[in-house]
């Protein structure tokens, strides 16, 4: 298997992949209203800081586009509040959008490799964009984890972006360096990465931002 720890991080994915968010809650002192602190805010209601959006780090209040409604709800496996506080790989795992991808991953063992990665931006094709290479090249690939792992790699970028942070860049470069550059184009809820449409962007989860979209994305597009 391929280890992809390209750019400083052990990482490479299908986008794979995945997806969410986290919540917490503080309360007030009961002491003189004139001098008790004021009650803190619960992290799942705090806008996020400028540190966090600068780092790319995203809640749930960020997520948007048309697939984000398939996600599960409350705390159900798959959700956004149960996926935030996983790693990447393992928060994909239960995402109802990205069974494939996950089978991807899962082929070229990389599912330890992307868990660790620091912070990164993984960009997930959806079940119908692999569906469209049809299910006897799916099979071909999955068996060949040398060649799935380039393409793989090209479908992570060694940063944690937001999708203005995406929109701010214009160019990217994925872990596999050596085909070429990513590019996006857009803004909001029309973003694209090399013209893939985002079906559910900014979800957070513990050290990844994850867009869904709607393509395979294809090393060199952009050489």
């Amino acid at each position: 298997m391929n280890k992809l720890r390209t750019a400083g991080i052990g990482i490479t994915a299908i986008a794979a992949l995945a997806l969410t968010a986290c919540s917490g809650s503080d309360t007030a002192s009961s002491g003189n209203s004139s001098s008790a602190p004021a009650p803190a805010p619960s992290s799942s209601m705090a806008a996020p800081s400028s540190s966090a959006m600068a780092s790319g780090v995203t809640t749930n209040a960020d997520v948007f586009g048309p697939a984000c409604s398939q996600l599960p709800q409350g705390n159900a496996p798959g959700s956004l509040d149960s996926m935030g506080p996983q790693p990447v790989a393992s928060a994909a795992a239960t995402n109802p959008l990205l069974t494939k991808l996950v089978a991807a991953v899962k082929a070229t063992n990389l599912v330890d490799t992307l868990n660790s990665a620091e912070a990164i931006t993984v960009f997930a094709p959806a079940d119908p964009a692999f569906a469209a290479l049809g299910d006897a090249k799916f099979a071909e690939l999955a068996g060949k984890p040398d060649q799935l792992a380039p393409i793989l790699q090209y479908h992570v970028v060694g940063k944690r972006y937001d999708a203005k942070g995406l929109a701010s860049a214009g160019t990217l470069t994925s872990l596999d360096t050596a085909a070429g550059p990513l590019k996006i184009e857009g803004s909001g809820d029309n973003l694209t990465v090399n013209g893939a449409k985002v079906l559910c962007g900014n979800i957070p989860t513990k050290n990844a931002t994850v867009f869904v979209i709607d393509k395979v994305l294809t090393p060199g597009t952009n050489k």
